[in-house]
């Protein structure tokens, strides 16, 4: 008599896997294998948990502002410099503005190839909302077939002053919110650089950056926090805090700043001194133009 074979089990459905796999529920695996975050057997590796954590991360502060921005059938519009491959704004886009119907995401890149990789993928994928675009954060602020006005800016890791271009971008955008996330920062120590001498014969400050590797750091943190006190100078209400543990990420300095209206006359002043305090009026002039923001 012939035996019958066992019966293959069912494959697993796809929220069981995303479940297993610690996804977003409603995450699409199909995204996660083009992105190459999933292997083609759904398989998670280590350096994609590392990816896939930074990204959730953000979205869990992003998401808020989402709801609340696109409230009253509001078509949110979102616009993520220096986006690379896009994993921000394609996870933004499948787990948000998808069953949203309604609000656009467009991606700033400079390196064409990523352009064209990403523009494919939302065709693929029927992200028609969705846009790609090479050129510069700079060029994007000009250029006159782009939208007005944003509501949320973002710049996951837009290197040296991408991110000062994505602030730019943001208040010339009249942007509700901007989420930043800088990336290395070289302008501001190369100014500190040039006049060391000087400052270490003025003040005993200077000995903060005596040396290379401080003036690296210094410059680093002292850039993050002229930003900070810009953008409250320019009427929002400033965050920071960390966007993952520093196991994962050693660029995890995390900006929130949200638009209150309410210009700060002392962040205005707390800016400018430290300009003069660090020699930087001159080189950091076209960073900070403070002229009619907040004056005492």
């Amino acid at each position: 008599m012939k035996k019958n074979k066992p019966a293959k089990p069912a494959a697993p459905a796809q929220q069981d896997v995303a479940a297993q796999l610690g996804l977003r529920p409603g995450q699409s695996l199909e995204l996660l294998k083009a992105l190459h975050i999933l292997t083609r057997e759904g398989k998670l590796n280590q350096d994609s948990r590392r990816k896939l954590k930074q990204v959730y991360h953000l979205y869990q502060f992003i998401a808020p502002l989402l709801e609340e921005l696109s409230a009253n059938d509001h078509p949110v519009t979102l616009a993520d410099h220096g986006a690379g491959k896009s994993y921000l704004g394609f996870i933004l886009y499948d787990l948000f503005f998808k069953n949203l119907g309604r609000g656009s995401i467009y991606g700033i890149e400079t390196r064409a190839p990523l352009v064209q990789a990403s523009q494919q993928l939302a065709a693929d994928l029927g992200f028609d909302r969705m846009q790609f675009l090479n050129m510069s954060v700079a060029e994007s602020t000009q250029a006159d077939f782009m939208p007005a006005q944003f509501d949320i800016v973002t710049a996951l890791h837009a290197c040296d002053t991408a991110t000062d271009d994505a602030i730019a971008f943001g208040l010339e955008k009249h942007a509700q919110a901007l989420v930043l996330v800088p990336c290395c920062q070289a302008e501001l120590a190369a100014a500190m650089r040039q006049n060391k001498a000087l400052h270490l014969a003025r003040t005993p400050l200077a000995e903060l950056w005596r040396h290379p590797i401080h003036t690296r750091e210094i410059g680093s943190h002292l850039t993050n926090v002229l930003r900070c006190l810009y953008l409250e100078a320019c009427g929002y209400q400033v965050t920071v805090t960390e966007l993952v543990g520093w196991e994962h990420s050693m660029k995890n300095e995390l900006i929130i700043a949200r638009y209150t209206g309410q210009k700060k006359r002392s962040s205005a002043q707390r800016l400018r001194e430290l300009l003069e305090q660090f020699g930087l009026q001159t080189a950091l002039a076209h960073r900070y133009p403070l002229s009619g923001v907040a004056a005492p």
